[in-house]
């Protein structure tokens, strides 16, 4: 696979079904990011004081930026964005309607272990992109201040209130089964990605097995982050 460097000339690579799977997966994370900083923003209300509203509002900025820097890799790569995105609209809105928070804190939960397994996906399935793209998207999925503030205020309420772990322990496993599903429905859905994941284009390939162990790693991960906000998984 090759690209071309020149000037604002699209990046051409040798395989059509390989710049359509990047193209995808681009343009899914993108609209991922987009629903992130409305959902953040839209949080930001149900905030109890001024700094969590701040706090939350400074999380929505980061993920808009997010989807600029990916909506020029896009254009890049000749694609346009919104075209590219509209696919993904509606089974990553349905996710979201099936997983409204109920309150302030459902809504931290849901921001750092259903977006952090997303965000865990996309990175696994980033490994088998060019080094540019890959870079980008590794990038895009970091939120080291994001996890610290939902960690510190998760368990700020449990030890408030240690009634709310229950509920929110079982809330984050609802949100890992639609967080799966979600993943795994919109890999199925796009005939580029399903190609990416098995090898149809120019790129090493995941068999049953190694798919399996990615999924493995994704609910260990998903097991680590209830951990760490006091959550029994």
């Amino acid at each position: 696979m090759t690209e071309s460097s020149a000037g604002t000339t699209p990046i051409a690579f040798s395989d059509p079904g390989y710049r359509a799977a990047v193209v995808d997966l681009l343009a899914v994370i993108a609209y991922a990011e987009i629903s992130a900083f409305e959902r953040l923003a839209a949080d930001a209300r149900m905030a109890p004081n001024l700094a969590d509203k701040v706090a939350l509002a400074t999380m929505a900025s980061a993920e808009f930026e997010n989807v600029l820097r990916l909506h020029a890799r896009l254009e890049a790569l000749g694609a346009d964005p919104y075209a590219a995105m509209e696919p993904f609209r509606e089974p990553l809105e349905a996710f979201h309607r099936h997983t409204a928070p109920s309150d302030w804190l459902e809504g931290l939960v849901k921001a750092y272990v259903g977006d952090g397994l997303a965000r865990d996906f996309y990175r696994e399935i980033a490994a088998f992109v060019d080094v540019e793209s890959r870079e980008l998207i590794v990038s895009a999925m970091e939120r080291p201040q994001h996890s610290e503030f939902v960690v510190e205020k998760v368990r700020e309420a449990i030890e408030a209130d240690p009634r709310v772990a229950g509920r929110l322990a079982l809330w984050g496993r609802r949100l890992m089964g639609e967080a799966l599903t979600q993943a795994q429905g919109v890999a199925a859905e796009r005939d580029a990605l399903s190609a990416l994941l098995a090898g149809g284009v120019d790129v090493p390939s995941l068999d049953l097995a190694a798919l399996g162990r990615m999924f493995s790693r994704l609910t260990e991960k998903h097991a680590e982050r209830m951990a760490r906000l006091g959550l029994a998984h």
